[in-house]
């Protein structure tokens, strides 16, 4: 199988301070593809100024503005790299690429990676689950559940699984260097570090309890559009209009979005038109700088015909509103006697979670200078959509620090990007 040409993604530095930076991608298309680069875009903390997609089905051509959010340097050369991963297997024969779909090719490009069991221990302090997560970031590796808990001695019992973007972990050397890494960051207290392949009775003894009680159910799952604004949220349903125009084009149909910006945006359109099997033919998105955001997309069904059936115009439609207006739920609840910040994300039906979501809660709740005492992230089929959920148990002291509205905000502010 071949593999993506180098000069297939370019990226041009700003010509002046302010400006964005430029990201240009052409590369075999397939249904997707739109939500696979917004993801690597969001994985690396960049948000996305304007866009432009166009593809001919077989070839695709995209371009990206995009600016650096959060004060942390991005590695340009490892995004172009990501960015090249992610595009379509590509063969170069007599000057012209070719590109080939074969069943055994598709499952290669799908195969699920392989998952790691991190497993350390270290002495409590305040935002030391957040340094963590940071350096697994740094390292590329993929948090995928977690489960984290402090005790009575104030020491840390931390099990990551995790797999590998350069997926090198199953070496001595990569192992070396995250403990290497980690240690930098914890020092002398962090008291012992081991990496192993998790196999499947490790993950199902640590595994999240399927069970969510209801109360958490009917606070983060209503899927209803609600009347009010969610704590912490800039947007609201009556600013958010999604609309499908099939007059316009012989061949497409026409979604017209308007709405709030925020952090993933395009990459949470993208996902659900990817989810629906909805290939995007010509898209044009533009975020202006107080908030607003317009997106119009020229799209059609697998088949190559309109999206004609009501049912699915109302099903798709009344998806990319609540995307836009409630993309993340955020609730702090009771549990027992202790109290629980809870957030929930769907999950692609690939499989891949959203990027960066465990480490923005974890900065959130550092910046509050509230202590985490136990976390944990499981998977759940609520109605017909799996949700990755992260539920973190607040040490006691946590109201000294802020109100569980003020949590909400701020945890909520941080996932959305809004400053």
């Amino acid at each position: 199988m071949g593999v993506p040409c180098d000069d297939a993604v370019v990226i041009q530095a700003p010509e002046a301070a302010g400006d964005p930076s430029v990201i240009s991608v052409s590369c075999p298309d397939k249904t997707g593809i739109g939500c696979d680069f917004c993801r690597v875009i969001l994985f690396f903390g960049l948000s996305i100024l304007r866009g432009d997609v166009s593809t001919d089905g077989k070839w695709c051509y995209v371009v990206f503005w995009v600016e650096e959010r959060g004060g942390r340097p991005t590695p340009w050369g490892l995004l172009k790299k990501r960015l090249l991963a992610a595009c379509p297997a590509v063969s170069v024969a007599s000057g012209l690429h070719n590109f080939y779909y074969g069943p055994q090719e598709l499952m290669l490009a799908e195969r699920p990676p392989q998952v790691f069991l991190l497993k350390f221990s270290c002495y409590d302090r305040m935002g030391v689950l957040h340094d963590v997560t940071q350096v697994l970031c740094d390292l590329e590796l993929i948090i995928r559940r977690v489960k984290v808990s402090t005790t009575p001695d104030g020491r840390v019992m931390d099990l990551f699984f995790i797999s590998d973007t350069r997926e090198l972990l199953h070496t001595k050397g990569r192992k070396e260097e995250t403990c290497e890494q980690l240690r930098a960051v914890l020092g002398d207290s962090m008291t012992n570090c081991e990496i192993e392949p998790a196999n499947a009775q490790i993950v199902e003894c640590l595994q999240a309890s399927p069970f969510l009680p209801p109360a958490i159910t009917e606070e983060l799952f209503n899927l209803e559009l609600p009347e009010e604004s969610p704590v912490g949220s800039s947007s609201s349903p009556s600013n958010i209009s999604v609309k499908m125009d099939n007059s316009l084009s012989p061949s497409h149909t026409l979604i017209q979005i308007l709405g709030c910006d925020h952090k993933g945006l395009l990459y949470d359109i993208m996902r659900t038109l990817k989810d629906y099997n909805i290939q995007v033919s010509y898209g044009r998105v533009y975020a202006s700088r107080n908030g607003s955001c317009e997106i119009d997309l020229f799209v059609m069904q697998m088949d190559g015909k309109k999206i004609l059936d009501p049912n699915k115009q109302r099903a798709v439609c009344s998806r990319l509103r609540m995307e836009l207006f409630h993309p993340l739920r955020v609730a702090v609840m009771k549990r027992g006697p202790d109290m629980e910040l809870l957030v929930a994300n769907p999950v692609e039906l690939s499989g891949k979670g959203r990027p960066l979501v465990f480490y923005d809660i974890t900065l959130a709740l550092k910046i509050l200078q509230i202590r985490i005492f136990l976390a944990e992230i499981g998977r759940h089929v609520i109605g017909d959509r799996e949700w990755e959920v992260y539920r973190f148990l607040l040490s006691d002291d946590f109201e000294s620090c802020a109100s569980q509205d003020k949590i909400v905000e701020v945890v909520t502010k941080m996932l959305m990007g809004w400053e």
